[in-house]
């Protein structure tokens, strides 16, 4: 019979008996996953969706955006319905130069402009350049960030977004972030994400903050 300790670092010890049983079960389990990693063959452009009430939309595209920008791709984007605030995110990936192409193409939600027809106007204007970068062949990957809000309010045509994002050419990633997503979009993309809300410091009465909202 062996007894379990602890060892000089404080964690419990095993016996050699159970230490096998843990690298056996290890074992097959690495088996099973190098097996299914290893049929996953297709590579291919994904149309990805960031939706839900949930925070962290915005910030998981541009966490994304970073791994990409630290492997040497061209980035590119959009920004529709903010505007209003300069954001740290903005001021940090102008830092890669020539290597992200950004705009930030809104005006705030429709309850600060008070004006749908200003409102059409300004998402009109960040599709075509949304459409613009998509044709770009030198980048790789698009953040089309609050689009879904755009969809919500009907300032975009519905069809004509998700048709021009399922022709998108074979080796473009594009990100689309924002709640309420369509249901169309989210059948069209290749993941999709729903961010949940749990607990939210705002309804506490705690303010947007510098570098963690904006």
């Amino acid at each position: 019979m062996v007894l379990k300790g602890t060892d000089v670092q404080g964690r419990d010890s095993v016996s050699d008996e159970e230490a096998a049983r843990h690298r056996a079960k290890m074992e097959k389990r690495k088996a099973v996953q190098d097996a299914e990693v290893a049929a996953k063959t297709i590579e291919k452009g994904l149309l990805i969706v960031h939706t839900g009430p949930g925070k962290g939309k915005s910030t998981a595209a541009f966490g994304l955006m970073l791994r990409a920008l630290g492997r040497g791709w061209r980035v590119g984007v959009v920004q529709f319905i903010k505007g209003a605030w300069e954001t740290g995110e903005r001021f940090a990936l102008e830092r890669f130069g020539d290597q992200v192409d950004w705009h930030t193409m809104g005006e705030g939600f429709t309850w600060e402009t008070q004006d749908r027809d200003r409102d059409v106007a300004a998402a009109r204007a960040a599709w075509a350049q949304a459409e613009a970068l998509m044709a770009d062949p030198g980048i790789r990957l698009l953040i089309l960030d609050e689009l879904n809000i755009a969809l919500r309010y009907d300032y975009l045509p519905l069809a004509e977004v998700v048709d021009a994002l399922s022709r998108r050419r074979p080796d473009l990633h594009v990100v689309v972030t924002g709640r309420n997503a369509k249901p169309e979009l989210v059948a069209a993309a290749d993941l999709v994400t729903e961010m949940a809300l749990v607990k939210h410091h705002f309804a506490a009465g705690v303010k947007a903050q510098e570098g963690i909202e904006f």
